[in-house]
């Protein structure tokens, strides 16, 4: 807006936002060359980015002017026709009358700018030196303020110097007294640590005195260790030999008795003196054992009483015992637990003890799984297309006649050929009711 040189700030900003505001309403065509891309701006941002353009295109293109001119003339309506027929409201803003005159360039329109500039700089100057007035009041009593703050920031800072004071002469006198009483603690230690060391010297006086009569004892612990070894080995040696001496005599006397009886030829007695008692005789017979006749068959305690009979074989049928004791638990977990159990009752009858397993039920591809059998536990699986029932009839099969051998299952048909074949049978819940810790 340099071309604009003689109109006030106001008056020269207010022209630019006519101009722009009028681009808005003039036809494509109209707008100058320079002012093509301005157009295409938001009318308020126009002022701010192009009021150079525009202000010079007011100035140096007088058909644009004209243009501006009618669209400020519709604008303003009353002002506009006020200024066309040369006269200027009392009311009317003189930036505005100012910039509308310009635009119109009305007759006598330059008197009218110059009457409306001249008002408006002495409304600025007015303002300016009343602005200025109250500046300096304010200054005025700011200065007030602030020499009254100094005189408080004084009197405060000698109120701080005084405490500081006292406080610098208490710490000298606390540190005074501080130093005594370092002195008093340094010579009681220094007296504590006199008395200490004689009391070390005279323990470790008491201490070499004690290792040497320790030595003097241990030297004497060794002599009386030599002489009763000594003396013990002198009173084995003499038992020793009385022993000998009566083993040898016996064995004479034994050698003696046997070599009578040889040369007399005297019989064995085979009469005792209760026989020579008269009195009818009872008829022979047979009787169960005590076991086996007061208990009943499915009684844990008649089986531990029979695997505890010499040379006592207990064969388990291994899933029928498994899946009556423990049925919701899996085939592994259902064999270690047997296995387990059966290793424990074999530690406690010493009876042998064999495991038969199906191996259609183990749910493994090959049939057999991984078992790590306990010490003293046979483990054996059916071979393909046999059952456990069938290997249970060859190992029971195996058996001599006589031997004490116990079946654990609850399979009648497999019972029925045990007990035909002479051995016991027991059922399944007994054994797994034994295991468990039960008792009748």
């Amino acid at each position: 807006m340099s071309d604009l040189p003689l109109l006030p700030e106001p008056v020269r900003t207010r022209i630019v936002e006519l101009a722009a505001d009028a681009l808005s309403r003039l036809p494509a065509d109209q707008v100058p060359l320079p002012l093509k891309r301005v157009a295409t701006f938001a009318p308020a941002r126009r002022p701010r980015l192009a009021g150079v353009q525009i202000a010079g295109a007011l100035e140096g293109d007088d058909v644009f002017r004209g243009r501006v001119a009618a669209e400020v003339e519709a604008a303003t309506g009353d002002l506009a026709r006020a200024l066309g027929d040369g006269r200027v409201p009392l009311a009317a803003d003189p930036v505005e009358v100012a910039a509308t005159a310009y635009c119109l360039r009305s007759p006598g329109w330059e008197a009218v700018v110059r009457a409306a500039a001249e008002t408006i700089e002495a409304e600025q100057r007015a303002a300016g030196s009343s602005t200025a007035g109250d500046e300096v009041e304010r200054l005025r009593r700011r200065t007030a303020d602030l020499e009254a703050e100094l005189q408080q920031l004084r009197a405060h800072s000698r109120e701080q110097l005084e405490r500081a004071k006292g406080d610098h002469d208490e710490a000298k006198r606390r540190l005074g007294e501080a130093r005594t009483r370092l002195r008093e603690a340094k010579s009681a230690s220094e007296s504590r640590e006199a008395a200490a060391a004689t009391e070390l010297a005279s323990a470790r006086s008491a201490t070499g005195a004690a290792e040497s009569e320790v030595r003097r004892l241990r030297a004497r612990v060794g002599d009386l260790e030599t002489e009763v070894g000594s003396v013990r080995r002198t009173e084995r040696a003499s038992r020793v030999g009385e022993s000998v001496r009566a083993r040898l005599l016996l064995d004479t006397l034994l050698h003696a008795a046997q070599g009578l009886q040889r040369e007399l030829a005297l019989p064995a007695v085979d009469r005792l003196p209760a026989d020579s008692v008269a009195g009818p005789e009872a008829e022979a017979g047979v009787r169960l054992s005590t076991g086996r006749g007061s208990l009943p068959v499915g009684d844990p305690g008649l089986l531990e009483e029979l695997l505890r009979m010499p040379r006592a074989h207990l064969v388990v049928d291994g899933y029928n015992v498994t899946k009556t004791a423990w049925p919701d638990v899996a085939l592994d977990r259902q064999r270690d637990r047997l296995l387990s159990g059966t290793a424990a009752l074999q530690s406690r009858t010493g009876a042998e003890v064999t495991v038969v397993f199906d191996a259609a039920d183990t749910g493994t591809r090959a049939g057999r799984p991984l078992v790590h059998a306990p010490r003293g536990v046979r483990v054996r699986f059916s071979p393909s297309g046999v059952i456990a029932d069938d290997v249970i009839r060859d190992l029971v099969a195996a058996e001599p006649a006589g031997r004490v051998v116990v079946v654990a299952t609850s399979d009648q048909a497999l019972a029925r050929d045990v007990v035909a074949a002479g051995f016991h049978v027991v059922p399944a819940g007994s054994l797994a009711s034994l295991l468990s810790g039960g008792r009748a």
